[in-house]
């Protein structure tokens, strides 16, 4: 989480997991959904620009080197970036869906070893971003610009689904698990990361963040604070078990877990002194933190859809 808003929660989005009451009021929160992440591509550029040339190879290389460095502190040593989640030799014989693809970092590993990969994307630029990451890289798979709430495959297309981040920014989630469902084939999996609303990096850093900024003096909410300082429009946060229940009707939930880089639970302002002290802590220890003790700000989920 990055780049952080200035203005008011949409109207109606009173907590933190709420769904639009009314048709008027999802294609409320999906237009400003798209119009945030239009405006703020995921670049992992909030501190420093990219410095290079957009859509080179430098400029792609570069995104990577900030994701998967920060990826290093929460995930076991690899061999393939994420293989704790996804077995890439399995990928061979299987149909990928990457639901927001961003800028392709993971579109990139994914494709390379699947059957076949289809990346769709609510934004313009994000879908522009990976096709040509694509023609950089010379890469094999549609990229496409699409809302995951209505996705146009048939049902039963794919045996794997990715998606990072990027569900619960979405206008209805609830729509998006449901299509995932149709789309995928019986034991299909699909894996997926949320935000999490832990005791941690919910309640406790919320409460410190209302403090520190003046909020909770001025009558905000817990909520109000949360989102105020998430990217994207909107931004649910789910417990274990509501992700869990999210799921239910459509798949079993496999596994779900905590995870996080340093800053989660190094509560410092950014600087200098913030990055010296996160050096200074080894990624196990980290891990420890935040995935043990489930101080990280996200969950992981893996559900299975039956036969």
């Amino acid at each position: 989480m990055g780049i952080f808003k200035d203005d008011e929660v949409p109207k109606g989005f009173d907590k933190p997991t709420d769904l639009p009451s009314s048709e008027v009021e999802a294609v409320e929160w999906q237009k400003a959904n798209r119009a945030w992440w239009e405006k703020h591509p995921m670049r992992y550029d909030w501190r420093e620009r990219v410095p290079f040339r957009e859509f080179s190879r430098e400029f792609f290389e570069d995104v990577d080197r900030r994701f998967f460095s920060d990826a290093r502190e929460y995930l076991r040593p690899w061999k393939e970036p994420f293989d704790e989640f996804v077995d890439f030799d399995s990928l061979k014989d299987k149909d990928v869906l990457e639901i927001g693809v961003g800028n392709g970092s993971h579109a990139q590993l994914l494709s390379r070893h699947a059957r076949s990969f289809t990346g769709i994307d609510l934004t313009s630029y994000a879908s522009k971003s990976t096709s040509e990451r694509f023609k950089v890289f010379g890469l094999k798979g549609n990229i496409l610009q699409m809302d995951a709430e209505r996705l146009v495959f048939p049902d039963r297309s794919f045996d794997f689904v990715w998606s990072w981040g990027v569900i619960h920014a979405s206008s209805d989630t609830k729509k998006i698990v449901r299509e995932i469902h149709r789309v995928l084939h019986p034991k299909g999996e699909a894996v997926i990361m949320v935000y999490y609303r832990g005791w941690w990096n919910y309640y406790v850093v919320g409460v410190l963040r209302g403090i520190v900024s003046g909020m909770l003096f001025k009558g905000r909410s817990l909520h109000e604070i949360k989102q105020l300082n998430t990217d994207g429009a909107i931004g649910r946060y789910y417990t274990a078990g509501e992700l869990a229940e999210l799921g239910n009707g459509f798949f079993t939930t496999e596994d779900v877990g905590a995870f996080g880089p340093k800053t989660d639970f190094v509560f410092l302002p950014p600087g200098k002194v913030k990055e010296l002290v996160k050096r200074l802590i080894p990624n196990a220890i980290a891990r420890f933190f935040t995935h043990t003790l489930k101080m990280g700000c996200f969950l992981v989920v893996r559900y299975k859809k039956s036969a």
